[in-house]
């Protein structure tokens, strides 16, 4: 696959409300398996106890990942999900190869 952008984000949920934030970000990657653009998107947790989650998303481009943002799905995620969320920060990747990706020509 040809992965040209990445994000590497990590979200620190609410005390106790790990669990949903997990859950409605699973939501969210099923509901991008009909987006081409999306080629990983996956959810990790922390070892427990820990309310910390982390998606470690792959987009053939930065516009791919950007036109998803405007999709309702995934707006509709976002309102329900920010109040689970107490701290947020994500790094933006530039794929540069490895098992199962090539990076852009």
């Amino acid at each position: 696959m040809e992965a040209g952008y990445g994000l590497h984000v990590r979200i620190e949920a609410v005390p106790g409300k790990g669990n949903e934030l997990e859950a409605l970000l699973r939501e969210a990657a099923a509901a991008l398996a009909d987006d081409d653009g999306c080629l990983v998107y996956l959810v990790s947790r922390a070892p427990e106890p820990s309310e910390t989650v982390f998606v470690t998303e792959l987009w053939t481009s930065k516009q791919a990942h950007d036109a998803s943002l405007q999709d309702e799905r995934t707006r509709a995620a976002i309102t329900r999900g920010r109040p689970l969320i107490a701290s947020f920060a994500s790094d933006e990747l530039r794929p540069v190869g490895g098992k199962g990706v090539r990076p852009p020509a």
